[in-house]
Parts: structure tokens; C-alpha cells; sequence
């Protein structure tokens, strides 16, 4: 399947190319040429799959033409070696729990398949080393370098903004060593996201040294996140609520949102998306205005959230041909400040016994106010709360239990690299390495 950018002022290219480049030569982002769509009879057999089989069927959809059915079917189920269960937290509202990866947030799945597509494409034309950016306001940087650690012929840089991450977070990454690299920008996430976006288009860099990113303007990090959606939909088909499903996503880079809206293009019978933002709200105010206006983010508790200039909005223009009305009839918006946010991670907590993360707040909170009668509601609940310790602690008044997991990275010794957000001086570093 061929590959075309969203500024359409470049060649498609293939799977591999779009891989291995992360972003077009025009500066836009990938989309498949074809978005396949699924006969109903996989609809009506959905229940009866696995995660790992539900999450092939959507990989050979999207890959299927360039990967070898063998070599797909295992990077699919190395991938998946865990689960996403379905909870129920009040009546007609669910969480999907995407925190039972390695590191204990959603983007394990993105990162886990793209460090084993890339690594195939690595040993099959021969490639002596790949340098991959990875710019990250909170869960990406430690999904990515741990899907990526100890690969052969592949080196992970990861961006993140000086004390605008959690602990916990920083330490998910920043501690690893080997082929990880932590440089810590004196900056914002969109500052990081800039950066790696100048590098790309650098010619002298390009030619010293193979980039690629692993943000989710790769596609290979943000296409597995559709898995999500399907397996959302068989959970709740086998509890009988899979008609009128509504599913709300924490949204910041809409890298996540943006696959289940392929998902939505694919025949997946999800009603409506809710878009749940904190502060940082330029795409609800876009679905109230029409205008699209970035602007320098904002620090929040909610901190993975806390993107000023999305760059999955332009997958989602160019999804729907550019017109406002059919985005705002499949997806509606809400921002929360940190208040409401604190508010309902207590409350939920007191009332229910379920434990919200900061992120996972803001899209329970969308559901519990905007669910129609005869809706059910899924919302994804993107991180485990102890990734945010001191806050969701101070919140709810007592210790949270930190997973063995997180333990493990905790007692790590940070490693990581000063650089400010000026290009020049991040250029600089690299060309040194």
C-alpha cells in the first residue's frame, strides 16, 4: 500500500519509506492511500476473538501488502503480551484499562510494534543504524525507549520538557542507558516537538545521520492504537452493551483519537468520539468555532494533555476532507481545568472505589456529563494513577500502591542531557554523535 502526505506536495511513498522517514519531504504527515473496511460478518464475530487475533486482523489491514503474513502475525502477538480489560466503573461507563503494558501507559502498544516493525525493515535491507527522535510530554519517551531498548542498529533520543513530566515518568526513561539517550529541553513539549520536527527538514543532518521519529506522526506508532477500538467494542459486544457506543479519548497529540476515527472509517460501529482536553483546548475550540488556532501550551496535572499545536489535527482535516460539520458529527469536545480534574478524581473515588489518573479523569468526566440516555460510554484510561503519585495522593488523601513495575524504573539513576530549545545547539549535539 502506498502512502501520501496530508500537504500532498510530495511523491507517495511506501510502507517502508514512511516508516523509516517518519515525515514527508513536504513537512506533512503520512496517510494510507486505501483505509479498508471490514465485512459485517467481522463484526458480528468480533466477541469470540482474542486481543492478539483482533489486533492481526487490523494490522494485516493496514500492512498486510508490505509485511510478510509470518513476520506480521509475530510482531502483532511479541506486541500484545498483556491485556486491556474492560472495567466497569459506574453504571453504563466503562474504562479501558491501556495501563498494563511495560510501562504502564497506552502508548505501549504503539511503541512495542514500531520498534519491531522498524527493527524487520532494519535486518531486511541491511541498514547499518537508525536514529530515531522522540519528543514526549509525559507517557510516549518511556513507551518508546522501552519498546526500542537494546534493539540492534537503533538509537532513541528522547526529548522531554525540563520539569514538566512526572518523577516517575522521567525516570521511565531517563535511566535506561544503552541506545537511550534523555535530552532534557529547557522548554514546553511543543518547544521538543519542534525541535524534532527542524531536524527532519535539516538537509546537512539528514545526510550525516538516519532519522526517523516515533511520535505518533509516524504511522507506525499511531495506526496500532485502532487495536484499541476493536477490542473496546468485543469487550462490551460480550456484556451486551455494544449498541449506541460512545467512546471518549483523553486527547493531546490526537495520535490515539486519530486511530479510532480509522477505526470509526473501517466499519467499527462506535456512534460518536468525545474528545476530552484539559487547559490546553484548541481543538474543542475548534469544534465550537471552525478556527483552528494553535497556541503555546500550558502546564497541567493532566500533563501528557498539555499540547498547544496537535500535529495528528491535520490527519483528522484531511480524514474528512476538510469539512468542520462531518468532524463535529462524529466527535464532540470538552476541557477541564485542574480543579474539575482533582474534583472528579476524588469524587469517583469516594462514590465508586475506582482510581483515576489525571488523564483518564478528564475523559470519565466527559462521559458522566454528556452519555445520552441508551449510550454506553468507554473511556480510555491512558496511565496508571501511580505514574502521577504526588498528585493523585494529595488528592485522594491516602498512599497509592506503586506497581513493581514502576519500583523497578524508580530506583534507576537519572542520565540525561541539558540542551535548550534553540536548534542550532540541538543540531549541534547531533552532529557529534
Amino acid at each position: 500500500m502506498k502512502y501520501y502526505s496530508t500537504n500532498k506536495q510530495t511523491a507517495d511513498v511506501t510502507l517502508e519509506e514512511a516508516v523509516v522517514k517518519g515525515l514527508a519531504g513536504d513537512k506533512g504527515l503520512f496517510m494510507p492511500c486505501e483505509i479498508k473496511r471490514f465485512l459485517p460478518s467481522f463484526y458480528d464475530e468480533i466477541q469470540n476473538l482474542s486481543f492478539q487475533e483482533i489486533a492481526y486482523c487490523v494490522a494485516d489491514a493496514f500492512f498486510g501488502e508490505d509485511v510478510p503474513a509470518d513476520t506480521l502475525k509475530h510482531i502483532v502477538y511479541d506486541t500484545l503480551s498483556f491485556d486491556v480489560p474492560a472495567v466497569k466503573v459506574r453504571e453504563n461507563i466503562y474504562s479501558l484499562e491501556l495501563f498494563h503494558g511495560p510501562t504502564l501507559a497506552f502508548k505501549d502498544v504503539g511503541g512495542r510494534f514500531m520498534a519491531r516493525l522498524l527493527g524487520y525493515y532494519i535486518r531486511k535491507e541491511g541498514k547499518k543504524s537508525v536514529n530515531v527522535l522522540v519528543a514526549t510530554s509525559g507517557d510516549t519517551g518511556s513507551a518508546v525507549a522501552n519498546g526500542f531498548l537494546g534493539v540492534d542498529g537503533i538509537h532513541v533520543y528522547v526529548l522531554y520538557p525540563k520539569g514538566k513530566v512526572s518523577e516517575i515518568q522521567e525516570k521511565q526513561f531517563a535511566t535506561l542507558g544503552q541506545n537511550i539517550t534523555a535530552i532534557e529541553v529547557d522548554g514546553t513539549f511543543d518547544d521538543c516537538q519542534a525541535l524534532v520536527k527542524n531536524a527532519f527538514m535539516d538537509k546537512e543532518l539528514n545526510e550525516y545521520m538516519q532519522l526517523t521519529s516515533a511520535n505518533s506522526i509516524n504511522v507506525a506508532r499511531f495506526l496500532p492504537q485502532a487495536f484499541y477500538y476493536f477490542y473496546a467494542y468485543a469487550q462490551m459486544k460480550r456484556l451486551g452493551k455494544a449498541d449506541n457506543l460512545v467512546i471518549c479519548v483523553p486527547s493531546g497529540n490526537f495520535g490515539n483519537i486519530t486511530a479510532g476515527l480509522f477505526g470509526k472509517r473501517m466499519g467499527l460501529p462506535v456512534k460518536r468520539f468525545i474528545a476530552a482536553n484539559n487547559r490546553n483546548d484548541v481543538f474543542f475550540q475548534y469544534l465550537k468555532t471552525g478556527e483552528y488556532h494553535p497556541k503555546a501550551s500550558v502546564a497541567t496535572i493532566a500533563n501528557a494533555m498539555d499540547v498547544g499545536d496537535p500535529s495528528n489535527f491535520a490527519r483528522v482535516i484531511d480524514l474528512y476532507g476538510g469539512s468542520h460539520d462531518s468532524i463535529a458529527a462524529d466527535i464532540s469536545g470538552e476541557a477541564y481545568t485542574d480543579e474539575q480534574i482533582r474534583e472528579t478524581i476524588q469524587r469517583t473515588y469516594e462514590e465508586t472505589g475506582y482510581l483515576l489518573d489525571p488523564h483518564g479523569a478528564c475523559g470519565y468526566r466527559a462521559l458522566a456529563e454528556d452519555l445520552k440516555p441508551g449510550e454506553t460510554g468507554v473511556f480510555l484510561e491512558t496511565a496508571h494513577p501511580a505514574k502521577f503519585l504526588h498528585t493523585v495522593e494529595s488528592i485522594i488523601g491516602t498512599d497509592v500502591k506503586i506497581p513493581e513495575k514502576l519500583q523497578a524504573f524508580m530506583r534507576g539513576v537519572k542520565q540525561s542531557v541539558p540542551m535548550s530549545k534553540d536548534f542550532a545547539s540541538f543540531k549541534t549535539y547531533l552532529m557529534k554523535q
